[in-house]
C-alpha cells in the first residue's frame, strides 16, 4: 500500500504570536517575485519588450520537454552502451534528505539539526526539476528499499558541529547507486547570534545553495564535472581565466580577456559556457563604461544574442539564467529580469544574487516595500557571502527611497565596511547623513565618493533611468538633491 503523510507543527495561539514569521518562513521572497513579475508584465506597455523570445518561452519550454522525453526513451534503449552515470533512473531525479547528525555536544544541537533538515527539505522541495523525500534517520535497509516504489537517486547527509563561537554544518550529496560524493558543502554561523531561527535559516541556505547548483549541473549535463562535460580543454581554460577576472579585471586586461573568449567561441560556436562567460564579461565592460557608445551597443547586442542562444540550449541552467538575469537588469529591462530571476529562484531558492536583482527590479519599478522585503530575504539567506554587500546596500537604498534615512544608515555603513565598490555607496550614505541632519558626516562621505569616482556630478551620479517608473524617478531626484546639499557638484 502507498499513500501520503501530512505532518504539521502544532503551536498554541500564544506561541504563534511571539514567533518570527519573517525569518521562520522558508522563503517568502520567490512568491513575491512571481506575483510582481506577473503584475509587471501586465503593465509592460510603459517600456519596450526585450525581444520576441520572451513571449515564446512557454512554447519553447513545452517543445524542450517533449524533446527531452524522446531523448530519455532513446537513451533508455541505448543504456547498455552508455556509461551508467549519463542517465538518471527516472525523471525528475529523486533526492532523499537524511536526518542531520548532531555532533555538536551542545544541548541545543539535536533541535538545531532537526530544524535545519526541515528547512533544507522545504527549500529543495520548491525546485521543480527534482523530487524530494523528507528526512529519514538512516539509509533504508534492503527489505525496506525493496518496498519503495523507486529508491532515491541521491542522498543528502549532513552533520552539525559546535566549535567555539560557531555552529558549522557539513553536508554531502551522494549518488545512492555508486556511493560517489558529488558535492560537499560547509557553512558556519555565529553561535552567539541571539536569533536561533536566523542561525538555522543561514545554515540550511548555505549548504542548500551549493547542493542546488550541483544538482542543476548534474541534471543539465547528465555527468559529473570530473568527466569534463562538453567543453574542450582550450575553451575551458579560456573560460576559467576570464571568469576568474570578471569582477576584478582592469580596463587594460579587459580587451585581452574578451579576445580570449571570442576566440574560444569562434572555435566552438555551440559552447554554452563560453557564450555565457563572454556575455558576463561584456556586461562588466558596459557597466564600467569601458566601451565607446557604438561599441557598447554592439557588445550589448552580441551579449543578448549569445544569452538567448544559450537559454534555448539550456533553459533550466542556473548559470545561464542567472547571467541573463544580470544582463537584463544591467540593461534596464526590469520587467523581463523579474521573469528570468523568478525562473532562477525556482531552481535555487537560496540564490542571493538572483534575489538582489529581483529587489533591484522592484525598486526601479517603484515597488519599494516589495524591494525591501526581497533584500531582507537575501540578507537572511546570506548566500553567497561574497555578494553580502549588495543586499546590505539594497536594504539601505530601499529605505532611502522611502525617505527613511535613520533606518538606511546602519545598512549602508555595513555595506561600505565590506566594499565601497565604485563610490556610489558613499554618495548614497552622504544623502542619508544629510537627511538625518549629520552634515559633517555627509560632506566627508561625499568627498570619499568623489575620490573613488572623480568627475561625478548631479547629472551622472544616478544609474540610467530608462524603463524606470515615475515613482522611482521622483524619489531618486530627491536623493540626488541631498547629495548636492552635501557637496556633490551640480554639474
Amino acid at each position: 500500500m502507498g499513500g501520503y503523510v501530512f505532518t504539521a507543527d502544532i503551536a498554541s495561539e500564544a506561541e504563534i504570536k511571539v514567533s518570527s514569521p519573517e525569518v521562520d518562513l522558508p522563503s517568502p521572497a520567490p512568491t513575491t517575485v512571481l506575483d510582481v513579475a506577473a503584475a509587471s508584465a501586465a503593465e509592460a506597455t510603459t517600456g519596450p519588450a526585450r525581444s520576441s523570445w520572451l513571449s515564446a518561452l512557454g512554447g519553447r519550454m513545452a517543445i524542450t520537454a517533449a524533446a527531452a522525453l524522446c531523448a530519455i526513451v532513446g537513451l533508455a534503449a541505448a543504456a547498455p552502451l552508455l556509461r551508467s552515470n549519463l542517465i538518471f533512473k527516472r525523471s525528475p531525479p529523486v533526492v532523499a534528505v537524511m536526518a542531520m547528525a548532531d555532533a555538536s555536544g551542545d544541548p541545543l544541537g539535536a533541535v538545531m539539526a532537526t530544524e535545519i533538515a526541515g528547512r533544507l527539505t522545504d527549500g529543495l522541495a520548491r525546485i521543480n526539476t527534482i523530487s524530494v523525500i523528507a528526512p529519514r534517520s538512516t539509509a533504508p535497509q534492503p527489505e525496506q528499499a525493496a518496498s519503495l516504489a523507486a529508491p532515491p537517486d541521491f542522498d543528502i547527509r549532513g552533520e552539525l558541529q559546535r566549535s567555539g563561537p560557531s555552529w558549522t554544518l557539513r553536508a554531502r550529496l551522494i549518488q545512492t547507486t555508486s556511493g560517489k560524493v558529488e558535492a560537499v558543502a560547509a557553512v558556519s554561523v555565529d553561535a552567539d547570534e541571539r536569533d536561533p531561527l536566523l542561525q538555522q535559516t543561514r545554515l540550511a541556505a548555505g549548504v542548500g545553495d551549493v547542493l542546488a547548483r550541483r544538482l542543476n549541473e548534474l541534471i543539465e549535463t547528465g555527468t559529473s564535472s570530473a568527466d569534463g562535460g562538453v567543453t574542450a580543454g582550450g575553451a575551458r581554460a579560456a573560460i576559467e581565466q576570464a571568469t576568474a577576472s570578471i569582477n576584478s579585471v582592469t580596463q587594460e586586461r579587459f580587451s585581452m580577456a574578451q579576445t580570449m573568449l571570442q576566440n574560444a567561441l569562434a572555435d566552438q560556436p555551440d559552447n554554452v559556457d563560453a557564450a555565457v562567460a563572454l556575455a558576463a564579461l561584456q556586461m562588466r565592460g558596459i557597466q564600467m563604461v569601458w566601451y565607446s557608445p557604438d561599441a557598447a551597443a554592439a557588445a550589448e547586442a552580441q551579449a543578448a544574442a549569445n544569452l538567448e542562444r544559450a537559454l534555448r540550449a539550456k533553459p533550466n541552467s542556473i548559470a545561464v539564467l542567472e547571467t541573463y538575469c544580470r544582463f537584463l537588469s544591467a540593461t534596464n529591462h526590469f520587467v523581463e529580469s523579474l521573469v528570468i530571476c523568478a525562473r532562477t529562484l525556482s531552481l535555487d531558492p537560496w540564490d542571493g544574487l538572483a534575489l538582489y536583482l529581483v529587489g533591484l527590479g522592484q525598486l526601479n519599478l517603484g515597488r519599494f516595500e516589495d524591494a525591501l522585503a526581497t533584500f531582507q530575504q537575501a540578507d537572511r539567506y546570506d548566500t553567497p557571502a561574497v555578494s553580502r554587500w549588495t543586499w546590505l546596500l539594497g536594504v539601505g537604498w530601499a529605505h532611502m527611497m522611502m525617505d527613511r534615512a535613520e533606518e538606511a544608515l546602519p545598512w549602508l555603513q555595513r555595506s561600505i565596511a565590506i566594499t565601497a565598490a565604485s563610490g556610489r555607496p558613499y554618495m548614497l550614505l552622504a544623502a542619508a547623513y544629510q537627511r538625518a541632519g549629520q552634515i559633517d558626516e555627509a560632506r566627508a562621505a561625499i568627498q570619499k565618493g568623489l575620490k573613488l569616482r572623480p568627475g561625478t556630478t548631479a547629472l551622472n551620479v544616478a544609474p540610467p533611468m530608462k524603463n524606470t517608473s515615475p515613482v522611482y524617478r521622483e524619489a531618486a531626484a530627491r536623493i540626488v538633491q541631498l547629495m548636492v546639499d552635501a557637496g556633490l557638484p551640480a554639474q
